[in-house]
């Protein structure tokens, strides 16, 4: 197998990396107490440098409550203990640097916790009100929310206006727990470029900026009419400002950022990416595309042509922390990903799901840009339908019970078969509990079985480089197979046909996500990579 191939020796090894998003509550529990945490992380560097990534990005490891999994900060500057100290923290990163492995963390801008000390001051009635947005009712004695706005979470009919017991009203677009900042005062901004300022001189070499288009707000907090332009409080020209303040920092550091950015408009979401604003953002029209020939190709084209005239890298992502999982997505009647449509009960083809996610594994590591795996996804892990009662997520709360919520992709990581919790933690029962069946999944049996999810995704890391840093150029083949080339005849084939097909001319086969048939053809449902003849 030789040695992982890093992309860090150069200044742009953003470009083209393979970055690790890792969920620490679930990846590995070093103490024993049923939550993932930053020793658990640290004993688990070996595995993630002979996996190959460049990079890991954490989600919110700060202090926290713990009411959105993290996404409500109480604290930028310090570490949840459930997670260990900022000690550890300091360890992680120069740790996993000297493995080549750099470190992006989260930031959270839209909103804090309810038990951020700004947000305490407020409810006191200090002069932090002036840091949110604290309104009075409408109403004949102010009894209804300031607007009508919509909760940023599916399927959640709840308003985004909690009322105080002196009868103003602040705004939260997620929940109750999660006050939104006014991003207008100048306070809020210093304090964020603060923020970066801290995690960059601690040896953080990346941000990932949750909900990057909700920040700034129509100051007069109109109500929302679906349809109208600008809208009130998602992708306002006001952005594009402080990113440009970010950016100013991140150059001091020669860090970079990617901007989770929700936008159907390519135009609007391509201006995030200026060459004085983001660096990158995540392609979630990729994520949510079905498994499909003709969509996945035109997302594909899209995707590159948005991203050409700024010279932006592309991001290529399958699943990430509030996505159903790749195998049970691709398992299913409805292939693509909505919010809207998640439901208990979905029937699933767990093998048609696996086969076709080790094909879009090597589809997404052939393209050009950056990819972005979620823990678990290297091991094939399947969604869980967990008891209800054992779901701690508010977007199933909030839905009054007909979203299943997003922690059925957040289950711990099994790691030893035959260990207890499967090898997450020594004693303490996990956070979330592990369904039967899920030590068939653990690491140490997978790095047995040379065709197992874990050894596909560790080889196709370690050959993805063959595929250098150029464009993408696509080549005649059968309906429902995708054929493109990229450097010196690196060449990929993905058969989404019903059919088996034969493979183009080549001179060497690189490698396959499922055997070939007996006549030397592609199966449905898998990919190849080769060189051309």
């Amino acid at each position: 197998m030789g040695q992982p191939t890093h992309a860090q020796s150069h200044d742009d090894w953003w470009r083209s990396a393979v970055i690790y998003q890792v969920y620490v509550r679930s990846f590995a529990d070093g103490d024993g107490d049923g939550t993932g945490d930053l020793a658990g992380v640290r004993s688990r560097l070996p595995y993630l440098a002979e996996l190959g990534v460049d990079a890991l990005w954490f989600t919110p490891w700060y202090l926290s409550p713990m009411k959105d999994g993290g996404y409500d900060v109480a604290d930028y500057r310090a570490i949840d203990p459930a997670f260990g100290s900022l000690a550890e923290a300091e360890k992680l990163i120069s740790e996993a640097r000297e493995l080549g492995i750099r470190t992006i963390v989260d930031i959270v801008p839209n909103h804090v916790s309810d038990q951020h000390p700004w947000f305490r001051a407020a409810l006191a009635g200090g002069p932090e009100r002036d840091l949110f947005h604290f309104r009075p009712g409408r109403g004949a004695h102010g009894e209804l929310p300031p607007n009508d706005w919509p909760s940023q979470f599916a399927a959640s009919t709840e308003p985004v206006w909690t009322r105080l017991p002196d009868g103003d009203w602040y705004l939260h677009l997620f929940t109750p727990e999660q006050p939104d900042l006014n991003w207008a005062h100048p306070a809020v901004r210093q304090e964020h470029e603060d923020i970066l300022r801290f995690w960059f001189e601690r040896g953080v070499e990346g941000v990932r900026i949750d909900s990057a288009a909700l920040l700034a707000k129509d100051p007069a907090l109109p109500d929302f009419v679906e349809g109208r332009d600008p809208n009130p409080f998602v992708d306002r020209d006001e952005l594009h400002d402080i990113y440009r303040a970010w950016r100013a920092v991140a150059d001091e550091y020669g860090a970079v950022f990617v901007g989770e950015v929700w936008l159907p408009d390519t135009e609007r979401f391509a201006r995030y990416l200026r060459p004085d604003e983001l660096h990158t953002a995540f392609n979630f029209a990729f994520l949510s595309c079905p498994w499909d020939p003709d969509r996945l190709r035109t997302s594909i084209d899209e995707t590159l042509a948005e991203h050409a005239p700024i010279g932006a890298p592309a991001t290529w992502v399958l699943c990430n922390h509030d996505v159903t999982r790749t195998v049970t997505r691709y398992g299913r009647a409805d292939t693509g990903f909505d919010f809207a449509t998640k439901a208990f009960g979905t029937p699933t083809d767990l093998a048609l799901g696996t086969r076709r996610a080790r094909a879009a594994a090597l589809l997404s590591l052939a393209l050009p840009g950056v990819v972005y795996l979620y823990q678990g996804e290297e091991l094939g892990l399947p969604e869980v339908e967990l008891p209800v009662d054992r779901i701690q997520d508010p977007m199933y709360l909030r839905s009054g019970g007909t979203d299943p919520g997003r922690d059925g992709c957040r289950v711990p990581l099994p790691w030893v078969a035959d260990a207890p919790y499967a090898g997450f933690g020594s004693r303490g029962e996990p956070w979330l509990p592990q369904p039967a069946g899920w030590t068939s999944y653990a690491v140490d049996r997978q790095q047995g079985t040379a065709d197992s999810m874990l050894n596909l995704y560790r080889e196709a890391i370690r050959l993805r480089p063959a595929f250098g840093d150029g464009p993408l150029a696509w080549l005649p083949a059968p309906d429902g197979v995708l054929s493109f080339a990229r450097a010196d005849g690196a060449t990929c084939v993905v058969n989404l046909s019903d059919t088996p097909v034969d493979l183009p001319p080549h001179t060497r086969l690189l490698l396959t996500s499922g055997p070939l048939d007996d006549q030397g053809r592609l199966p449905q449902d898998t990919a190849a990579w080769l060189h051309a003849a």
